[in-house]
This record gives C-alpha cells, sequence and structure tokens, in this order.
C-alpha cells in the first residue's frame, strides 16, 4: 500500500495528539490543522489522501468545512470523515448530504479502530 497521507483537522489538543501517535504508529504521514480554516489551507497545498474533520471548532464548523472542500476542484475528490462528540442522526444525515465519506463518533471508536477505518474509507475511494 502507498504512503497514505491523512489530514487531521481537530481543535482538542490531547485529542489531537493522540490521533496523530496512533496514526503514525500505523505508517500514515500525518498533517493536523487546529481550526476549519488552516485544514483548509494545508488540505489545498498539501493534497492528503483522506481527512479527518472535527464537527465543532473555532472560526469554521466542521460542516462549513466540508461544504467548502467539496465546492473546491483541489480539494473535492479528498474523501472526508466527519469525527464527532454527537451521534444525533441528523448531523450524520447532514454530513452524507454535503458529501462526507464516512462519520465516526469520537467516544465509541479506539485509536486502534481510527487507523482501521482509515484504511477501508480509502480503499472505497479507491474504487
Amino acid at each position: 500500500m502507498k504512503d497514505i497521507r491523512v489530514l487531521l483537522i481537530e481543535d482538542d489538543q490531547f485529542l489531537r495528539r493522540a490521533c496523530e501517535v496512533s496514526l503514525k504508529k500505523r505508517g500514515f504521514t500525518v498533517m493536523t490543522a487546529v481550526d476549519g480554516e488552516e485544514g483548509l489551507q494545508q488540505a489545498r497545498t498539501a493534497t492528503p489522501d483522506i481527512i479527518l474533520l472535527d464537527m465543532l471548532m473555532p472560526k469554521l464548523s466542521g460542516l462549513d468545512t466540508l461544504k467548502r472542500l467539496k465546492n473546491d476542484e483541489r480539494t473535492q475528490r479528498i474523501p472526508v470523515v466527519i469525527l464527532s462528540n454527537s451521534a444525533a442522526e441528523s448531523n450524520i444525515q447532514k454530513a452524507s448530504e454535503l458529501g462526507a465519506a464516512g462519520y465516526i463518533v469520537k467516544a465509541s471508536i479506539s485509536l486502534r479502530e481510527l487507523g482501521d477505518r482509515v484504511v477501508s474509507y480509502i480503499h472505497s475511494a479507491d474504487r
């Protein structure tokens, strides 16, 4: 498998670092951003293979960031997976409507499972 570049957009420093360390241990190249604006810039310049996007962030919400990613020719084909504390069906549906490749509830996934899901989403996008 080629080197997978993951862009993690997460404002919570502890969670961002924990995910980054776990994904790097799996062999992924991980870039991080602390908010939607920084994430958009990195997505446009670094062209990651997948974006893990927090739902609630300062400056730009996850859904606003997702909208912008999917409306930009440079980033619209990158799979985006929402990371959220909310399991509300309305949030999951809205993310799907906006083009999210998946939706992960943070409390119900381990760091190991996160890496497995990244691989799964990458394989799905390659088809």
